[in-house]
């Protein structure tokens, strides 16, 4: 089975993309760190049921890593905005049999954290990028548990795609989550949340 891991903002630069989240939810995120093996970078927003917000970016101080960035960002261009939506799993080699095209397991490590991802060879994930990642989180250790209490949660996640029906049903397999909405349109994410200061969108 899969559970709702975290979102991902996609931004040009790391402090375009905070901004851009600050502004939106009052709330700045707190500096994450370097992911050397893709060459990108971090920060996070904590959130409530131990889910958080990644801003995610290309580190300028990074070598190449001589193939595809994940989360399709050697294509990103323009604001930054909603990119993935990731999931994780205790089994991420039955859900990539369940699967097919999340990718091949990438073994991946910050400070303390050890995980492995699932991440196509092209950077982009099936159905246009609008498929959920699918992370598994080795050891007790998870990046919310860390991050200061925001009092912001998650009320819905609507993930729009022209095929919607069928994404919808390839994941309604493994991930029962009332707040993932699945919508027919113009491909794109939209996140809604409750916060301080009332509902606030990202997309």
């Amino acid at each position: 089975m899969l559970e709702l891991d975290h979102l991902a903002i996609a931004a040009t630069t790391l402090e375009e993309g905070c901004d851009w989240v600050a502004q939106r939810l009052g709330t700045a995120p707190v500096p994450g760190g370097r992911h050397a093996f893709f060459g990108t970078h971090n920060c996070l927003l904590g959130l409530a049921n131990g889910l958080y917000l990644e801003v995610i970016a290309i580190d300028p101080d990074a070598a190449p890593p001589g193939r595809p960035r994940w989360f399709d960002l050697d294509r990103f261009a323009g604001p930054p905005r909603l990119s993935n939506w990731i999931c994780r799993t205790q089994d991420l080699e039955a859900t990539q049999a369940a699967l097919p095209g999340i990718g091949p397991q990438v073994a991946l490590e910050r400070g303390d954290l050890r995980w492995r991802m699932a991440v196509p060879e092209n950077g982009q994930l099936p159905f246009d990028g609008c498929h959920a990642a699918v992370i598994q989180w080795d050891g007790d250790l998870h990046p919310a548990a860390a991050l200061p209490a925001t009092g912001i949660s998650l009320r819905r996640l609507i993930v729009t795609h022209p095929d919607a029906q069928a994404l919808e049903a390839r994941m309604a397999l493994r991930l029962i989550d009332r707040r993932v909405v699945f919508e027919t349109g113009a491909m794109g994410l939209r996140a809604e949340f409750d916060t301080p200061s009332g509902c606030k969108f990202l997309g």
